[in-house]
């Protein structure tokens, strides 16, 4: 948040990372500071006082859909994770971490964003019937209208839609997808609820991302016109 123009730098595996960092004192700073300059992505302390990390995260996420953040919790504390990722957060830190795991994981999110160049032949847009992911410019849209998907949701969907009738187990999708190889599986189920909220006519019985018992999800196609 740029609050205040800082400089943070960590040399990782031998190469410097700089990042201009704004810090807020509490939820309401960092919701004003985020107004008048919008970040790149948002670091969030669950603990923050007067409005707290999840609110702040609501709030956001209600302004940005696609604004990438990453959410500080407890350790051991699985509901405030699980909490942290309902709300929209795309990535977790537990405390106590490293600098350097911090600046690994934002370098991680903010590689998925869709900022950086866009080479040849990376661009693509997937269908499925009325269901399209460009992702290039990292929009989904449903029946012509945009999805506020998350930037979890968006790469959730996309890997989906590229893998059409596999089924995958939640283990497999977080490291192809969150790439953890070690991980909170409930990460992988709460993204899934959510995305199927935003595509599924009814959520309750989805017909697009279907569960397999005993192994994880499937995405099934429903039109024609796949590519």
């Amino acid at each position: 948040m740029p609050a205040r123009d800082n400089r943070y730098s960590v040399h990782v595996k031998g190469r410097a990372r700089v990042y201009r960092v704004g810090l807020a004192v509490d939820g309401a700073d960092a919701l004003a500071a985020a107004a008048v300059e919008p970040p790149d992505l948002v670091v969030l302390d669950l603990m923050m006082p007067g409005i707290d990390g999840l609110e702040v995260c609501r709030r956001l996420r209600r302004q940005r859909p696609d604004l990438p953040v990453v959410m500080l919790t407890a350790l051991g504390e699985e509901a405030d994770r699980v909490v942290g990722l309902e709300v929209g957060a795309d990535d977790y830190i537990t405390k106590p971490f490293s600098p350097r795991e911090l600046v690994l994981r934002i370098g991680s999110v903010l590689r998925r964003t869709g900022r950086a160049h866009v080479g040849p032949g990376t661009w693509t847009v997937l269908r499925d019937g009325g269901l399209t992911a460009d992702t290039g410019r990292r929009i989904a849209r449903l029946d012509g209208k945009p999805l506020a998907l998350t930037l979890r949701e968006f790469d959730l969907l996309v890997f989906l839609l590229r893998y059409p009738a596999r089924a995958w187990s939640r283990p497999e999708l977080l490291d192809r997808v969150w790439g953890w190889q070690y991980g909170d599986q409930s990460t992988v189920t709460v993204h899934v609820r959510r995305l199927r909220e935003k595509i599924e006519t009814d959520p309750s019985a989805p017909r697009r991302i279907v569960t397999v018992w005993g192994v994880g999800y499937r995405y099934e196609p429903t039109g024609s016109d796949r590519v």
